[in-house]
């Protein structure tokens, strides 16, 4: 939210377990981040499991933080 207001852009990333508390935060907030979600659980998974999981969000993510140019 602070970055956003400073015209940074930013957002999260988290599983999807925590969609609905990341949507009760952003209401109370009054605030709707960028959000990509990716498979939950995210721990116990081997290397080639976290890399495809990152291969297949790239994209998302860093069209939440990249600016489209003028």
């Amino acid at each position: 939210m602070d970055l956003d207001g400073r015209g940074i852009p930013g957002g999260m990333v988290a599983t999807t377990a925590f969609e609905a508390a990341a949507r009760a935060q952003s209401d109370a907030l009054g605030f709707e981040p960028a959000v990509v979600y990716v498979p939950h659980p995210i721990q116990d998974r081997s290397d080639a499991e976290i890399r495809a999981i990152a291969d297949d969000a790239v994209d998302a993510v860093l069209g939440m933080i990249c600016l489209a140019p003028d």
